[in-house]
């Protein structure tokens, strides 16, 4: 879950105590989990039609 490896890295551990506790993950999946976390983030902006 994206949300449980951005948490281990927010609250100070490294990548490799990442790995370490699961051992089936790889470097580029944590990658991947913040690059996902990253683009989930970012502000968007969405037209909103008036209507009277």
């Amino acid at each position: 879950m994206v949300w449980l490896i951005v948490q281990y890295l927010a609250h100070g551990d490294s990548v490799e105590d990442v790995l370490a506790a699961y051992p089936s993950l790889t470097r580029e999946d944590v990658q991947a989990c913040l690059a996902y976390a990253a683009e989930m983030t970012r502000e968007r902006v969405l037209p909103v039609e008036v209507t009277t």
